[in-house]
This record gives structure tokens, sequence and C-alpha cells, in this order.
């Protein structure tokens, strides 16, 4: 498996725009590198200070964690639990404490989230020459999800069901986006702005002493085009939509957000969710759970979650929701 997870998109979902008014002081050149990592392109840019080692080392961290966490990579603590055949495993603090914010959404979620959907995810494949599984396959696989078999005590996991394996893409790039920014503030970061494949976190203030500026994509929009744009000062910004990755297969669109209760697409009214929150561990989960469940159950299961600010909802109907304290303004 060459993807990081099933469950993380290979393009930017939400880009940063910096054109602003008002201006109150003349920014300072930033210091910026990308990489390919995650299966992604990841992109830190720092402001203030102009300090380009402190650029390579958060993404220098973000390839350690790839190392840790990803499903495909021998070795890694993820492929240790996945090849474990039910046996305990030690893991580093790092991946438990993951591992935790995951199994916290799977049960936020009833299940909806559920970190066990790595045997079902593995069977969907968006690249290449994409197909819809066999239907046997899919009913094996979903006997093996349920978050409730992870067993975690400490630095130690165990999958009660040897036939289960972890997908925790979709809480993964948010967590390690959140030590990028941990590392940054650490080293006396004051502004800088994390941007992995579309998780992005803004630190501190913009350079110019305005507010960040988040773009947010139109669902199934050409070249970039924007729904519109999130305001907002230090915080995480995530998107999941169901344009991401897809086929079309027999006159029907397969998406990559899967409802681990069916095997299959998600099936809801909610096309694309805009997560802002205080971090992006919660922000990649809490995205992901809102195209499951619909619009209809957002305002519930995101007052229910850490550190939720907003959320811009796109629906099928065309319809934008907006929830809580979000600064949205259309395109």
């Amino acid at each position: 498996m060459s993807r990081f997870s099933a469950l993380i998109g290979l393009l930017s979902i939400a880009a940063i725009t910096f054109a602003g008014c008002g201006v109150k002081r003349q920014p300072q050149p930033a210091v910026s590198e990308t990489r390919l990592l995650l299966d992604t392109v990841c992109t830190v840019t720092v402001y203030e200070p102009r300090d380009r080692a402190l650029v390579t080392g958060a993404l220098d961290l973000c390839a350690e964690y790839e190392q840790t966490f990803s499903v495909a990579i021998e070795g890694s603590d993820i492929w240790r639990i996945n090849h474990a055949r039910g046996e305990a495993v030690t893991i580093s603090a790092q991946t438990a404490e993951m591992i935790s914010i995951g199994l916290d959404f799977g049960r936020l979620s009833d299940g909806m989230f559920d970190i066990t959907i790595g045997r079902l995810s593995s069977l969907w494949n968006f690249k290449g020459d994409p197909a819809v599984p066999d239907a046997g396959d899919i009913r094996a696989a979903i006997g093996t999800v349920d978050y409730r078999v992870v067993v975690l005590s400490g630095e130690t996991v165990q999958l009660r069901d040897p036939e289960a394996t972890l997908d925790t893409g979709g809480v993964a790039k948010g967590y390690i986006a959140d030590k990028l920014a941990d590392y940054l503030k650490e080293r006396g970061v004051k502004s800088a702005l994390i941007d992995l494949g579309g998780n992005v976190v803004t630190v501190g203030e913009k350079a110019d002493g305005n507010m960040w500026r988040v773009g947010v994509r139109k669902p199934f929009g050409e070249n970039g085009e924007l729904l519109g744009v999130i305001e907002t000062g230090e915080a995480s910004v995530v998107t999941s939509g169901i344009y991401e990755r897809q086929f079309e297969s027999g006159g029907r669109v397969y998406h990559h957000i899967l409802d681990p209760k069916t095997g299959m697409p998600a099936v809801s009214d909610v096309v694309s969710a805009t997560v802002l929150t205080e971090n992006s561990a919660a922000g990649d989960a809490l995205s992901t759970i809102l195209v499951l469940a619909g619009s209809e159950r957002a305002a519930e299961l995101t007052g229910e979650t850490p550190g939720f600010i907003g959320a811009v909802l796109a629906l099928s109907s065309g319809e934008v929701i907006l929830l809580g304290e979000v600064n949205f303004r259309s395109a």
C-alpha cells in the first residue's frame, strides 16, 4: 500500500490567501519549505523569526512522524500493531496519544469514525484503475471494524480481534500538524503557517497584523474555485469533502469517505465540511464525522467536541450552513 491512509486526500483542500484589508505593518520576508510527505504536499512557512533551521526542523519532525504512524512503512508503530495478530505491542507515547484521540472520536460519534477501519479501507483503491470491491470482501471487512476492540494501556496496545487493523489516517495528519505547531512555538516562533496537504494550522498572528485568511474550496469547483474565505486568528482549519478522491463505475460515483457500518462511501447531505478548531487532530476527525453524519446531527456533534470553534458545511442542495463562531465570507 503506497498511500499514507485511505482517509488522507492527495490535494490541498484549504488554500491560504494573503490579501488583507487595512494592513497594519510591513510584513518581513518569510522562510518557507515544501516537501512531499504523508503522500501529500506539506509546507511550513515561518514569518517571525526568520530562521530557516526552524522550518527544516519542523519538516524533519513531520518525516519522523510519518515513519512512526504510516500504515504502509514496515516497522512503523501502526504497521507492527496491524501485523501482531492480536498480540500486545509496545508503541511510542505519541502513537498512544494519537490512538487515544481516535478512540475518543469513535465514542463521540458512536462508531461513525472508527480507527479500526483499516481492513475495509484497504479494499478501496482510488488510484490507477479503481474498482468497487467484492461485496463478500466488504462484508468480511465490516465485521472487523469496532474501535472497542482496541485495548490501550499506557504505551501498550492490543487488538482483541486479530483480524482487525488500524487506519489512523483520519486523525494522524491533524495530530502531526499540532505537534509541528508545538515545535515552532516552543522555539519562539511568533508567526507561522503549517499546511499538511490541506490540514492548515496558523501559529500566532499574521505577519502584517491582519487576520489569517483561509480559502475553502468549492465542492466540485474547477481550477481551485473558492466557496469562500474564513478569517481567523491562531487556529486549525481542516476540510473533508467527497469531491477529493472519487471514481465512477456503473453510472455511480464512489468517493473515499467510507461509512464503517455499510463499507460503502458515506451517504449524507454534507458534501464538504470545513472545521475550525483549537487543535488540528480534533478538526481532522470532526470534519470526516460531519460528512458521515449529515447536517441534522452536526450541531449536536460539534457541541460535544472539545476545542470546537466553528464550521462551514456545504450541502448537496447548494446551501451553506455555518455553525459556531466562524467568520466566513462567501466568494
